[in-house]
């Protein structure tokens, strides 16, 4: 590996922030531990990292404020959730703001670990130089940069409404099936990534809905199927 893989680290337990960051750096990664969300929103302003691990319940700044705050410097940083926390509304925020993964407290090592390399190869993989751009209606959506464009205007979206709206327009007309969606874009059907990824529909609905021929359906027990003007399908 030519340039190492940089992680921003921010755990209020000093003790267990510690012993992560020792675990990440002997796997190889470069990983700077802040232990307030301010600490960790000055670090990342002043750095440039791959992936972002947040405990929810921090001093001075909590994990989501520190997430929102970094999405809107950085809309496709990764962000993975470290939380006590296991109610489901907590979750789901945490999926709102855009998060990657969400694991509550205790947790291994080892599954940590494993996320985060999930995490990192799906993000490189949608930086193909080959992703293409597509044409929605009224919308011009590059992949590689993320953003839809309209009448002059340009929509950042994050990696994973980039990944799912890939995904709608390689199906154009046709079901996208919710547990083919699950297992490439969250690795794992369950429950909570579900719940994600129906949050991920409604945000992309709300930002489509400028263009009233582009529209998303919901196909009973199936999936999602995108429609739009002079849309083919590149599903095999």
């Amino acid at each position: 590996m030519d340039e190492k893989t940089r992680i921003l680290l921010c755990e209020d337990d000093e003790n267990l922030g510690m012993l992560l960051r020792e675990y990440l750096q002997a796997k190889g990664y470069d990983t700077d531990l802040m232990v307030d969300g301010e600490a960790g929103y000055k670090a990342f302003v002043k750095e440039k990292y791959d992936l972002c691990v947040f405990d929810v319940m921090m001093p001075k700044k909590d994990g989501f404020t520190l997430a929102q705050e970094i999405r809107q410097v950085d809309a496709d940083v990764p962000i993975l959730f470290l939380t006590a926390k296991t109610l489901k509304e907590d979750i789901l925020e945490g999926f709102r703001i855009g998060a990657d993964d969400y694991m509550t407290k205790p947790f291994s090592m080892e599954e940590l670990l494993l996320r985060i390399e999930a995490i990192l190869r799906r993000v490189k993989g949608k930086k193909s130089k080959e992703d293409p751009v597509f044409h929605v209606g009224k919308f011009i959506f590059d992949t590689q940069k993320q953003q839809l464009s309209i009448n002059n205007e340009v929509i950042k979206l994050t990696t994973k409404e980039s990944e799912l709206l890939a995904m709608l327009c390689n199906h154009a007309n046709d079901v996208l099936e919710r547990n083919h969606a699950l297992r490439t874009i969250w690795d794992e059907d369950n429950y909570f990534n579900a719940r994600s990824m129906d949050v991920y529909i409604t945000k992309l609905r709300k930002i489509l809905k400028e263009d009233p021929d582009v529209e998303i359906m919901n196909v009973h027990g199936k999936g999602y199927k995108i429609i739009y003007p002079n849309s083919t399908s590149n599903a095999e």
